[in-house]
């Protein structure tokens, strides 16, 4: 049995995936800038009794590329799903009330 839907709807992967790379740039980011340097803190300390190194962050590495993609990637599908919700919206047409334009006749009197 084959399960029709509306043209119309999207898949689940299309309505999902900007959040899920919300998702998981924050989870990124939390892990390699807090969790990961208190991790290699403890491990150094319970290891040789003193911490001495600091943790590298992983996604600093190579200048940062990582969080340049993903700032441009997360920009720019936010600023087009903005754009498809504005174009669903459907704003009413109310009619003007149209004027006459004066004639020439009425213009020499």
């Amino acid at each position: 049995m084959t399960k029709r839907t509306h043209p119309d709807s999207e898949s689940r992967f299309n309505t999902k995936w900007r959040p899920a790379m919300a998702w998981m740039y924050m989870a990124i980011c939390i892990l390699d800038f807090a969790v990961f340097p208190v991790l290699w803190s403890i491990l150094q300390a319970v290891k040789s009794g003193q911490v001495t190194s600091q943790w590298q962050p992983l996604t600093l590495q190579g200048a940062g590329l990582f969080h340049l993609a993903m700032g441009a990637v997360l920009g720019i599908t936010s600023w087009s799903r903005g754009q498809e919700k504005q174009s669903a919206v459907i704003v009413p047409q109310v009619p003007v009330a149209s004027v006459p334009a004066p004639s020439s006749e009425s213009e020499s009197r």
